[in-house]
């Protein structure tokens, strides 16, 4: 009985926090008994680094630890870019959007929920490649590697959340999942997360600075030692940019159109 007593009055002293983490719950739960888009985020990652990184890795290993970074990348853009991108589409066919923003909630928890919804995905994605990768894989890394590769692997997923918000702004309901699948496959690939950049041809790989994707991809490739040896601070820049460039754009759009 005291316990309900504190937490009611918990409940009292912070509504505003008890609103956020309750629509961050409901909008986790509701992606997560989406199969269309919980399955594929989840398992697309896991089987390619099994294919690729676990069944035809017969080398010394260092495959397996270069695709542990690149497909976790690869990972946390897919939560992100589907998770804002079709989602705020979607939302705002219906008209669902445009409730949430009448009902008496805090401005703004639904775009939180959203990212916290994306962030926990990305997070799951990232963990489950961290656990094949040193059991199946053989991947040794140590446990700050770890931790630091995970972590930047999450945080990674903002200026994807940021586009796909954008995108969620500008495309229909129906047009979203097209137009988003048309930058993550391309991009995924021009940035060297399925194959290192010396396999694709010189114009290509020359090119791949100008992807987000390719920037976060070498922050993972710094902490396992395998990037190509550009600043830190260039790659968090860039990313830091394009997280407040396309946040900015579409709230702009979100303010004129709704």
């Amino acid at each position: 009985m005291h316990a309900l007593v504190e937490r009611a009055t918990a409940t009292r002293r912070h509504p505003l926090l008890r609103s956020h983490v309750l629509e961050a719950k409901y909008e986790f739960l509701r992606m997560l008994r989406t199969p269309m888009f919980a399955l594929p985020t989840l398992l697309f990652p896991v089987m390619f680094y099994l294919l690729f990184g676990v069944a035809l890795n017969r080398g010394d290993g260092s495959a397996a630890q270069y695709l542990l970074a690149t497909y976790g990348v690869f990972g946390v853009m897919g939560a992100a870019l589907f998770g804002f991108g079709v989602t705020v589409a979607m939302d705002r066919a219906q008209g669902l959007l445009a409730l949430k923003r009448a009902l008496p909630m805090p401005p703004g928890a639904w775009l939180l929920a959203k990212m916290a919804m994306a962030l926990l995905f990305s997070a799951i994605v990232a963990l489950l490649l961290a656990v094949i990768a040193a059991t199946l894989a053989g991947v040794s890394l140590a446990p700050a590697q770890w931790s630091l590769l995970w972590l930047v692997h999450v945080v990674g997923a903002l200026p994807f959340c940021a586009i796909g918000l954008y995108v969620g702004t500008v495309a229909g309901g129906s047009a979203a999942p097209v137009v988003v699948n048309l930058l993550y496959l391309p991009m995924s690939f021009l940035s060297g997360l399925w194959l290192p950049l010396a396999m694709l041809p010189d114009a290509l790989a020359r090119l791949a600075p100008v992807w987000p994707s390719y920037h976060h991809g070498q922050l993972a490739l710094k902490v396992v030692g395998m990037d190509a040896g550009q600043p830190a601070a260039l790659h968090l820049g860039v990313l830091a940019v394009v997280t407040i460039g396309f946040f900015v754009l579409a709230r702009a759009r979100l303010a004129r159109h709704g």
